[in-house]
């Protein structure tokens, strides 16, 4: 039985807790794998899964990483950082990341994962909105994103602008192509010259 159609505002984000975190682990290959392959090549996804592809506990501890559910079952999450990394888990990770300036650096959007069976049904876009409603609130007005190219999509309709494409290097002989993008957000620009 095919599940019913949703939209961005049927669905309602929570914040994401330790307890949720297995339930994370085992998300993250399945939509990995699913929803990133016609994008990369096996090799590609599965040298990202870890260190691109990852679970970031240092986001669910700032809370800021939001989940939705469908009954008791994660469907999706991702969420946002005041830290300086752009991707990956923790899993190499010793020390907490630096905390971002709000005033003047740019907030990140991470971890973006959606479960295949879930897909294209508003639930990514549903953390977006909350990510951005979070993102102002802590008195960030620019954000940026290391999108895949399997996300640059939703992203650019939120209306992030592409600043570069580049790869990020694996395994030896390994790289997984990602997008650059950038959005200003209502409010104060940088005073820092």
């Amino acid at each position: 039985m095919t599940a019913p159609l949703q939209t961005a505002t049927d669905w309602q984000p929570r914040l994401a807790r330790e307890d949720d975190v297995p339930e994370l682990e085992a998300l993250i290959p399945l939509s990995v794998r699913a929803l990133q392959a016609t994008h990369y090549s096996r090799a590609q996804m599965e040298a990202a899964l870890g260190p691109v592809f990852g679970i970031d506990r240092q986001l669910i501890r700032d809370s800021t990483y939001f989940i939705v559910e469908n009954g008791s079952q994660i469907v999706g999450g991702g969420g946002w950082s005041k830290r300086r990394s752009l991707y990956g888990g923790d899993r190499h990770r010793a020390e907490p990341d630096p905390e971002l300036d709000p005033t003047c650096d740019a907030a990140r959007v991470r971890a973006f994962f959606v479960h295949p069976t879930w897909a294209r049904r508003g639930i990514g876009r549903s953390i977006m909105f909350a990510c951005e409603r979070a993102i102002i609130a802590a008195g960030f007005r620019t954000v940026e994103i290391v999108a895949t190219l399997a996300g640059e999509p939703l992203y650019a309709s939120f209306g992030y602008s592409v600043i570069e494409r580049y790869e990020i290097a694996m395994t030896p002989g390994l790289s997984l192509p990602v997008v650059r993008m950038t959005k200003t957000l209502p409010g104060l620009r940088c005073l820092r010259s």
